[in-house]
């Protein structure tokens, strides 16, 4: 017979666990089964049957006495948690999920009518007749929701318990739930897990939580939920191993790449993050609270610094980037005499973000920015003004969140400015007027601004000197394009668009002062020069004198970065080749693909007749510059990790955080910003706390703030989006006052200290 049998392939549709412990075949048109273990065949009963067999369930046929002993514990739970959820339901009259009921085999029952106690009752609206067509039925497989007998409840008494539907005789009139009615029964399961277990309203959005629904469904019905001892053992610990074997397939790309340690500072917690173009791995925390409150802090936090480079590797570590304070500039220098082939960096974002909070000090700026949060406070503290504000942008919220508070504010402001022309038709709208906040202080007040053309001037001047400043920022902290190669004609721009619109020098020096005194550490550091140098979309279209001033950068670079002294000299001769555009470098192809391609792209496909030059362009050309990465806003609970008083479960903690921060870090490759952020979830408020505040003028009243009535609004974009940060620096760099502006800066005080102790 076994000749006879011809074996049958699995399909996505059993989904039963039994599945997996026996083999299927056809047998003419049976379909077989035979236990994995014990070889029993199995000529009908289906997979229940064989599932019982491996279970060791008495009475139910044979007991498979080979299975292994966790298979038959593993089944015995899902048949066990299979009769539960079967009584539990049927002791449910409240499910509002649809169940099947059975009338009785050989019953007469008329159509579209329900059966009480052999009488024939009326469904709803319709009459008891025993004219009408009559059908016998056997089959069990007809469905009738349970809300179709709140019909005729009245009908029969009230007595449902006796009441049998009756199985309606065309598939057109059988009721299904709706698509959407199953879609609102798994969100609101889903939303009162959520809010059971505390989360946040952003857990959603994680990239992993469509997999946990998929792979829910994809178990099937009967699956067995991980229990507390589960999550805290097995399961942590293969989220560990799977987060350390991503880290360790990093490993050869440091090597090949270069890499950047980032050092972020959290609550006297240093979270140790390395970057390499391909990805951005957290490796481990460090708790510093005696390290920065003592006096040999510089010493100690060296020595912290050396661990981390040792672990990664000193010859695959370029520079080592950090906040520009005390302690960490003399750990900076130190570090450099340990390990002479890499850079300590001053991180570029908390430099831009320094600069954006004096802008934010200046007189003129610091009014305009409390007249736009006027506006801002009385929309989002009334729901009734937020709906009508949303309805007139098309969706769109005024308000930006970014990287940190400062440049927040800036973003805002711009964000306003692209949404004038609807903030105000909003003002001038019926609807506004017939709305009671617009007669209220706060209402008459944001009407004012919104309406005052000096306003939106000053604004536009803001905005024209700032914004700039936000493109350095989010170039310098992109978690897809290393901004090395492009930092340095980025604060040439912004420098130039400064002076663009002050015109006066007296005017924008102001502001030039600022960008310098904050990068000057920068500017000390051959890094930013170097990148610029060896981006082919900036370098053909510098002068003489400027490719002769920023040499001398690279050269730093080569003798620092290239510890082989022939390598060296190769390199020395190869830079010929591509400053004259010689060879491939100057055919067309090459010459098309310096403003299309990434600067470490472009090395990698036009560099190999200059192998070692190339090798060391795309080194320094794949460097972060900042030591935020992505949103700058990685929120994990690093803190309590050094709470616990547990060994063990402090070592527990450490790893959870371990996971969630890679979790979290592997999720900025995914997401596209932060555009569509709601502005009011818990974890923009820090940001945006200035902005959305109430104050005298926002006291709710008549139900202002009912959330409740807060209506939904399909976002349709209204303002420009850039696609591209680097695709519009331009070309020409020929302002010789913006770079002599640089070195002229000579203001004593904090910058001028650090910068003696970094380079004397």
């Amino acid at each position: 017979m076994d000749s006879d049998l011809e074996p049958v392939a699995l399909t996505p549709q059993k989904q039963d666990s039994a599945w997996k412990h026996c083999e299927v075949y056809k047998y003419g048109d049976r379909v077989q089964m035979r236990c994995l273990y014990c070889k029993k065949m199995f000529k009908g009963g289906g997979i229940t049957r064989v599932k019982e067999h491996l279970a060791g369930k008495k009475g139910q046929g044979t007991i498979c006495d080979q299975v292994p002993e966790e298979v038959r514990l593993f089944l015995q739970q899902c048949i066990d948690g299979t009769v539960r959820r079967q009584r539990k339901r049927r002791r449910s009259s409240a499910e509002p999920l649809p169940i099947a009921y059975f009338p009785p085999e050989e019953t007469q029952v008329v159509e579209g009518s329900y059966v009480n106690n052999g009488d024939v009752v009326a469904a709803a609206g319709g009459q008891s007749s025993g004219r009408t067509k009559q059908r016998t039925y056997r089959s069990r497989k007809n469905i009738v929701e349970r809300s179709e007998l709140a019909n005729v409840e009245d009908l029969i008494g009230g007595d449902m318990d006796n009441l049998i539907p009756v199985a309606i005789s065309s598939v057109k009139n059988i009721v299904h739930p709706s698509s959407k009615e199953r879609e609102k029964t798994v969100h609101m399961a889903i939303g009162r897990f959520l809010f059971d277990i505390g989360a946040d309203f952003d857990a959603v959005s994680s990239v992993n939580f469509q997999p946990l629904v998929d792979a829910i469904v994809s178990g099937g019905f009967g699956v067995s939920l991980p229990a507390n001892e589960d999550i805290k053992s097995w399961i942590l610990k293969s989220c560990v191993e799977e987060v350390k074997k991503d880290i360790d397939e990093c490993r050869p790309l440091w090597k090949k790449t270069g890499c950047s340690v980032l050092v972020q500072e959290s609550n006297k917690v240093l979270n140790f993050l390395v970057h390499c173009p391909e990805k951005v791995v957290f490796l481990r925390s460090f708790d510093a609270s005696e390290i920065l409150t003592s006096d040999d802090d510089d010493d100690k936090l060296c020595e912290v610094l050396k661990e981390v480079v040792e672990e990664i590797g000193d010859t695959n570590v370029v520079q080592v980037i950090t906040k520009c304070e005390d302690h960490y500039v003399s750990a900076g220098k130190k570090l450099m005499e340990a390990y002479p082939s890499l850079y300590w960096v001053p991180c570029a974002a908390h430099c831009v973000d320094k600069m954006l909070e004096e802008f934010g000090k200046i007189d003129w700026i610091r009014e305009i920015i409390e007249q736009a949060r006027t506006v801002t406070r009385i929309i989002y503290n009334h729901s009734g003004v937020l709906n009508l504000m949303k309805k007139f942008t098309f969706g769109n919220d005024i308000l930006q969140p970014a990287f940190t508070t400062y440049s927040t504010n800036f973003a805002t402001m711009a964000r306003i400015a692209e949404l004038k022309p609807h903030l105000q038709a909003m003002v001038t709208s019926s609807e506004w007027n017939e709305c009671s906040y617009s007669k209220e202080a706060g209402g008459l007040a944001m009407t004012e601004t919104i309406n005052d053309e000096s306003f939106w001037k000053a604004l536009t001047l803001a905005n024209n000197i700032t914004v700039p400043l936000l493109r350095v920022l989010r170039i310098v902290s992109a978690a897809r394009r290393p901004g090395m190669g492009y930092v340095y004609a980025a604060v040439y721009r912004a420098k130039e668009a400064i002076k663009t619109h002050l015109v006066h020098r007296e005017d924008y020096m102001v502001f030039w002062k600022i960008i310098d005194k904050w990068w000057l550490q920068q500017q000390r550091l051959p890094l930013h020069a170097a990148g610029f140098y060896l981006n082919p979309k900036f370098f053909y279209n510098i002068g003489e004198e400027m490719r002769s001033e920023i040499h001398l950068a690279v050269v730093d670079c080569i003798e620092k970065l290239v510890p082989e002294d022939n390598i060296q000299d190769i390199i020395g001769k190869d830079i010929n080749s591509y400053k004259n555009a010689v060879g491939i470098f100057g055919r067309n192809l090459a010459i098309r693909a310096r403003d299309t391609m990434l600067p470490a792209e472009w090395w990698s496909t036009y560099g190999e007749s200059c192998l070692n030059l190339s090798r060391f362009a795309i080194r320094l050309l794949s460097q972060t510059c900042s030591s935020l990465v992505g949103s700058g806003r990685i929120l994990a609970p690093m803190e309590k990790v050094y709470e616990s008083k547990n060994s063990i479960e402090r070592q527990r903690l450490s790893d959870l955080v371990f996971v969630q921060y890679n979790m979290r870090l592997r999720r900025l490759g995914l997401e596209s910003g932060d555009d569509n952020a709601d502005p009011l979830s818990q974890s923009n408020m820090e940001l945006l706390e200035d902005w959305v505040s109430r104050n005298q003028v926002c006291i709710e009243g008549n139900g202002s703030s009912d959330w409740k009535s807060l209506e939904s609004f399909k976002r349709t974009e209204v303002a420009a989006v850039v696609i591209d940060e680097t695709g519009d620096l331009g070309t020409g760099f020929d302002d010789g006052e913006i770079f002599k502006g640089e070195k002229e800066v000579s203001d004593e005080g904090y910058f001028t200290n650090i910068s003696e102790k970094l380079f004397t």
